[in-house]
């Protein structure tokens, strides 16, 4: 039987767990602050060792067999290469726009990790703008505006015209714990400029969405609905505060309605049609998913005639493949000082401040229809998938098939201490507007106002022990 290294590798990292003392109950009973079994393992065996270097994000799932690991590295290069105009010789790899905001996936996800607002008066790269009027259309998803759609393209092969731009600028919002320890938040204001398609009607909505880490969001689809909803209470029925709410949205490949359970507001039902969406909302490629050029109103008049790259652009062997490499990425374990005692004092703290309400951190997967070492297995992603109402600080005012202008997907924050080794920057939210964790932690309201408070009155050097604790994950 053949044993891959980096399988082998997980079983010698888990056996270097437990034989710290994390299945030891005598251990475990003198541990003040509890480890848990696996507990480093954030992926469970599917993941990988901490991996500390730039590479984090984009690491294969351990035991892929020759044919999966083929079907990873062809996903791998139609996700990271650029795609090009056309006609081309590069007929696999045409049909780009025409109208677009990146060239590639990881255009917007360098190294399959999390995007970044631009600077002030910057052009956006990865951050996207949603758009809508009010309605809905036959699958429940927000209306598009006319002649742009439902998200604005700032960018355009040559023969087109990009529909606009987005200046951003940010007002500071000084704030004070009460210990008297002073902060800041910075609120971002947005303003659309160069639209070459007509104004905005009056009613129209938008939502700024920074790209997430792609790692990860595989073992989303190996949860059973049972184990989402289990933690579900819209009508807060324990009194708690917290009332976490799912949202039902359409699935292109099943032709119905799911559990919604990708993207900041949980309006996309898998990977795959992730996937299918990303290729033609943010690069223009057609698929047999969604088979119509990405082109509203007088946009479809003006380029509907221009060459492109085939019927559909993506063949499905192709996109199958982007989709099972974005399925098989493997979640890094925790930083290795994760068994500090002031780390584990910061994750009770962390505990006690009633965070892991909605920052629920560990479920089990249950079969995962696509990647079969995906099944089972315990993974500790620190959210429930569940919508919540952030409050009128983080309100986009912008439904989203069943979540309402103020609900928000509980963020999963494993990854989170890789984004800054990655990706350069600790940017954090929907919209990059907090610069770092504790930032993120102050512009939670609404359900979650309560357990910000609780925060706030910890002492200086707890808050920074729940801090160092969400460093590690």
């Amino acid at each position: 039987m053949r044993i891959s290294f980096l399988a082998l590798s997980v079983i010698i990292f888990s056996s270097i767990v437990l034989i710290n003392g994390c299945n030891n109950d005598k251990l475990a009973d003198a541990d003040p602050y509890q480890t848990e079994v696996g507990e480093a393992l954030t992926g469970g065996t599917a993941g990988t060792f901490a991996d500390e270097s730039v590479n984090a994000f984009n690491n294969q799932i351990a035991n892929l067999s020759d044919e999966e690991q083929t079907d990873f590295v062809v996903g791998n290069s139609f996700n990271r290469n650029n795609w090009v105009t056309a006609p081309a010789s590069t007929t696999a790899r045409d049909g780009l726009g025409p109208l677009l905001n990146a060239q590639s996936c990881s255009g917007c996800h360098k190294l399959d990790g999390r995007g970044k607002p631009p600077l002030e008066l910057e052009s956006p790269v990865s951050l996207v703008f949603r758009l809508s009027i009010a309605g809905t259309d036959e699958h429940g998803f927000p209306l598009p505006v006319p002649n742009y759609g439902d998200q604005l393209q700032n960018k355009a092969i040559l023969t087109a015209k990009a529909e606009g731009d987005v200046a951003i600028t940010y007002i500071e919002l000084p704030g004070q714990y009460p210990d008297g320890t002073l902060y800041s938040l910075r609120k971002p204001a947005y303003t659309f400029k160069d639209l070459n398609y007509g104004n905005f009607p009056a009613d129209f909505m938008f939502s700024p969405r920074v790209a997430p880490k792609m790692t990860g969001a595989g073992f989303f689809d190996g949860l059973d609905d049972a184990t989402i909803l289990a933690n579900a209470d819209p009508d807060d029925a324990d009194k708690d505060g917290i009332s976490g709410k799912p949202n039902y949205v359409w699935d292109y490949f099943k032709k119905q309605k799911v559990l919604g359970r990708i993207g900041w507001k949980a309006s996309m039902a898998s990977v795959p049609n992730q996937v299918a969406h990303a290729f033609l909302n943010d690069i223009g490629i057609t698929s047999s998913v969604f088979p119509n050029e990405n082109l509203w109103g007088i946009q479809k008049m003006s380029y509907d005639t221009l060459a492109n790259g085939g019927i559909p652009e993506i063949d499905d062997l192709t996109l199958n493949r982007v989709i099972y490499y974005t399925s098989a990425l493997a979640m890094p374990a925790r930083k290795s000082n994760w068994k500090d005692e002031t780390v584990l004092k910061g994750k009770k703290l962390f505990e006690q401040t009633g965070c892991v309400k909605c920052h629920i951190h560990k479920m089990q997967t249950g079969d995962h229809p696509l990647v079969s070492q995906l099944s089972n297995q315990t993974v500790r992603i620190y959210s429930d998938l569940l919508l919540h109402d952030m409050g009128s600080g983080l309100a986009d005012e912008r439904p989203d098939v069943e979540a309402t202008g103020r609900e928000w997907r509980t963020a999963p924050l494993w990854g989170l201490s890789y984004i800054q080794t990655v990706n350069q920057h600790t940017f954090l939210l929907h919209d990059g507007r907090a610069r770092n964790i504790e930032e993120a932690i102050l512009w939670h309201g609404g359900e979650a106002f309560s357990i910000k408070q609780k925060f706030k009155e910890l002492s200086k050097s707890d808050r920074e022990l729940v801090l160092q604790f969400l460093e590690t994950l």
